[in-house]
């Protein structure tokens, strides 16, 4: 059986992004400026609406919303992990397996990446909640508040949620794939 992504334009999507063999190549905050970077140079030449992110050492959540006449985000992502992976420091692309050397690739990125249409608004609540406790769920931190590579602070501005939101959640309901 062949997997068929599903391309809804100006639909809503929750991705999931991993760095190959998990490596904590976005560890650093000058790596994070680096992907922050690459998805603001994408997003102004093939615009779509980050709704909510966050990034972890080794993978990365979020949502965005297509525009309504547009819904190729597979060439969105090509282009945001090329541009991340061409800035970024030349000691995270790691060396490179075989196969991998003779197409002349970095090991950043596993080539593919989870996605998942959101289908209303109760899904997407529940996915934006999964990627803000995503750095609680892994040990990183007690709160969200505390991680400073998440779209949290921007919902608590917005009166989403309070900012003691998750500190005392012991785990969400199965949402996204890690």
């Amino acid at each position: 059986m062949r997997y068929r992504r599903s391309f809804i334009p100006g639909g809503s999507f929750f991705f999931t992004v991993v760095t190959e063999r998990r490596r904590p190549i976005l560890a650093s905050a000058e790596a994070v400026g680096v992907l922050r970077e690459a998805v603001l140079k994408v997003r102004s030449q093939r615009p779509f609406t980050l709704d909510a992110m966050v990034v972890l050492p080794d993978h990365l959540h979020c949502i965005w919303t297509m525009p309504p006449d547009d819904a190729d985000f597979a060439t969105r992502w090509r282009l945001i992990k090329t541009r991340f992976t061409k800035g970024c420091d030349p000691v995270l692309r790691g060396v490179a397996n075989a196969s991998q050397t003779r197409r002349r690739e970095q090991a950043v990125w596993q080539h593919r990446y989870w996605e998942h249409q959101i289908r209303d608004e109760e899904d997407f609540a529940r996915h934006v909640d999964y990627i803000h406790f995503n750095p609680v769920k892994h040990g990183l931190v007690s709160s969200p508040l505390e991680w400073p590579y998440s779209s949290f602070r921007r919902f608590v501005d917005a009166g989403v949620y309070a900012a003691d939101w998750g500190r005392d959640v012991v785990e969400l309901e199965g949402v996204g794939a890690e």
